[in-house]
């Protein structure tokens, strides 16, 4: 890490290969014989270097936007393999999907099936959907990332599903082939996911029932990852494990849409301490990653663990700090910090998954550069922005 942020500068954005490999593979592995995708969900990390190394291990994609799709298709992925999530895709959007041959869309209301109907159409394809159900489970997670109630703008209430799915036969270019739902994201208990599964399980055999030619199930993602040292991320083969016979007894192939459970802990933020700073009994560290960078603390009051990235025994009660200038511009409060001298490098764990993502030039600050770490190799995958990429495109 000393080697990265004196070569490549700080902040920088680094990643381990060999963790996402094994995050991919643990959900391959607790799958077993039962069919099924594993779509990973690009909006957790775009970046085309991890993209790239999934689409190596034969993942699938679940996107939730045309550029997300055009990333995939650059990093070399089947679009066979991809679905198409989300709750307000454009025209354009839906027509690069059917023009690229992708594997289905999660449908999230009825009017967009006469969208995707007309577009289909005019194309002379036929497009594939599945509804995205809306099981009215609680995520029990932070409201900001929780879909799966009737008070959300996502996905169709179970008690209305039955009726669009019968008005969908109508349409001449559409084909219902599966049921999907997601109902939130960081969940370290996943009784709330086998919930909704069993719900939407329970759904499907009663549409297949009634004659609908349903194919495939998205159980969607959710499972969370450990940011507190005290936290144990939900097993993935125990959570499948409690719903292998009804799978299985489905007859349905399963996709599962996870993100920040294969990316979230291989990624890490390093940054540099510029300054310390008292104001009376407050101590701060002020460093030079800022909420522009990683907006998840302030967005969310989330936790990352804050390390030295040299050793050292000296500890500190701090409230550790960005340059933006904004008082939410802040990585912790009131923490016990190691190593926080000027000049000392730190390391921002678990910030693989919403991290650069959701960065932004605020401030007219230019984004970090990433970096990614293959065994005893690394490699920057995407130079640091400069203050002419920050005025790119615009005109006076």
């Amino acid at each position: 890490m000393r080697d990265v942020a004196r070569a490549a500068g700080t902040p920088t954005f680094v990643y381990s290969a060999t963790s996402i490999r094994d995050a991919y593979r643990d959900y391959d592995f607790a799958f077993g014989e039962l069919p099924h995708t594993i779509c990973y969900a690009v909006k957790a990390n775009s970046t085309l270097a991890v993209l790239r190394l999934l689409v190596e291990l034969g993942a699938g994609f679940d996107i939730v936007s045309g550029g997300e799709l055009y990333r995939v298709l650059q990093a070399g992925a089947d679009p066979a393999r991809v679905v198409f999530s989300g709750v307000g895709k454009r025209a354009h959007e839906i027509e690069y999907a059917l023009l690229s041959g992708i594997h289905s869309f999660n449908c999230e209301s009825e009017s967009e099936l006469g969208v995707l109907d007309e577009i289909a159409g005019r194309l002379g394809v036929r497009a594939r959907f599945a509804l995205r159900i809306n099981p009215d489970v609680d995520a029990s997670t932070h409201p900001y990332i929780s879909t799966g109630l009737t008070e959300h703008k996502f996905g169709i209430g179970i008690q209305h599903a039955e009726g669009v799915y019968v008005r969908s036969r109508h349409y001449r270019n559409i084909s219902a082939e599966g049921i999907s739902c997601h109902i939130g994201s960081q969940m370290l208990d996943p009784a709330p996911m086998v919930e909704a599964a069993e719900k939407v399980l329970h759904l499907a055999a009663h549409l297949i029932g009634q004659g609908h030619d349903l194919r495939h199930l998205d159980l969607g993602g959710g499972l969370g990852i450990a940011y507190h040292p005290g936290d144990a991320a939900p097993d993935k083969k125990q959570f499948l494990d409690s719903l292998r016979d009804r799978l299985a007894a489905s007859g349905l192939a399963i996709l599962i849409e996870p993100g920040r459970s294969i990316v979230g802990q291989a990624g890490m933020l390093l940054t540099e301490v510029l300054y310390r700073k008292s104001n009376g009994a407050k101590q701060f560290v002020i460093v030079d990653a800022a909420m522009n960078d990683l907006i998840r603390p302030a967005l969310y009051q989330s936790h990352h663990e804050i390390l030295p990235v040299d050793r050292s025994d000296e500890i500190s009660i701090v409230d550790v700090v960005g340059p933006v200038c904004e008082s939410g511009d802040f990585f912790a409060r009131g923490r016990a910090v190691a190593g926080a001298r000027v000049g000392d490098y730190m390391a921002l764990a678990a910030a693989g998954a919403y991290g650069f993502v959701q960065s932004s030039n605020y401030n007219s600050r230019p984004r970090a550069a990433e970096v990614l770490v293959d065994g005893d190799r690394w490699r920057v995958v995407r130079e640091r922005e400069s203050y002419a990429d920050l005025v790119r495109g615009e005109t006076m």
